[in-house]
């Protein structure tokens, strides 16, 4: 199994960027959305990038904006790939390009067809399966950082339905946290991980102890599978 890549979203300082590079997370997210608990302002962003090491990406996150703003915010920040977690379609995603895109789809029954319609979209780098707003959720809750998780042997299972050469890479994320990262590497084996609240204290509050043992245990876990 080739390493898993990492990433560790909604980053609001360089101290807790920086616990993450240290770590080996090989991804940082920075969330571009005022109404999320995990918001960074341009100048934030900033001095967060500035504070990388060169071989950890640099991801903004962001929910229906406009291609002006994402571009703009890219340019301003320094980065080259964007999360986006909310409605936008695969002609939405290919007006971003050079920028790399990370879009995130939430899991149902549907997935591999909408996995499907994204298979030509030419700047697409993976695509993130996270857990769907619940049906009574509130007016202005957004995707991601909730805590619930995928039901990962069931998203394995509709991964496997699919041609072996037309399944994306793969990013799980909702849910997350150090205990049960190990258990979902195994039961789904995707390309990589995304955390955001399995790694915080409190809402929006990101945790070095959580952090490092997040890690170690995503890099546990594909050591055992490797090992076979």
């Amino acid at each position: 199994m080739s390493k898993t890549w990492i990433k560790i979203c909604g980053l609001r300082d360089a101290k807790m960027a920086g616990v993450a590079a240290e770590v080996g997370a090989n991804a940082v997210g920075l969330v571009f959305v005022e109404a999320s608990p995990r918001f960074v302002t341009v100048d934030q962003a900033k001095g967060i990038v500035a504070s990388l090491p060169m071989n950890v990406e640099r991801i903004g996150l962001f929910v229906d904006a406009t291609p002006e703003v994402i571009r703009k915010t890219a340019d301003a920040v320094g980065l080259r790939t964007v999360q986006l977690h909310g409605r936008e379609n695969v002609a939405f995603a290919r007006s971003l390009a050079p920028l790399r895109v990370l879009k995130a789809l939430p899991f149902g029954e549907d997935l591999p067809a909408r996995i499907a319609a994204w298979r030509d979209c030419p700047n697409l780098v993976a695509l993130l399966i996270d857990a769907p707003l619940p049906a009574d959720g509130q007016p202005g809750d957004l995707p991601g950082g909730t805590g619930r998780a995928v039901d990962w042997a069931k998203l394995r299972r509709l991964l496997d339905t699919m041609p072996a050469d037309q399944r994306p890479r793969v990013v799980l994320a909702g849910g997350l946290n150090p205990s049960n990262v190990a258990e979902a590497i195994r039961a789904v084996r995707p390309f990589g991980v995304d955390v955001s609240s399995g790694v915080e204290s409190r809402r929006g509050q990101k945790d070095a102890s959580l952090i490092r043992a997040f890690v170690a245990a995503a890099r546990e876990a594909e050591a055992a599978l490797s090992a076979g």
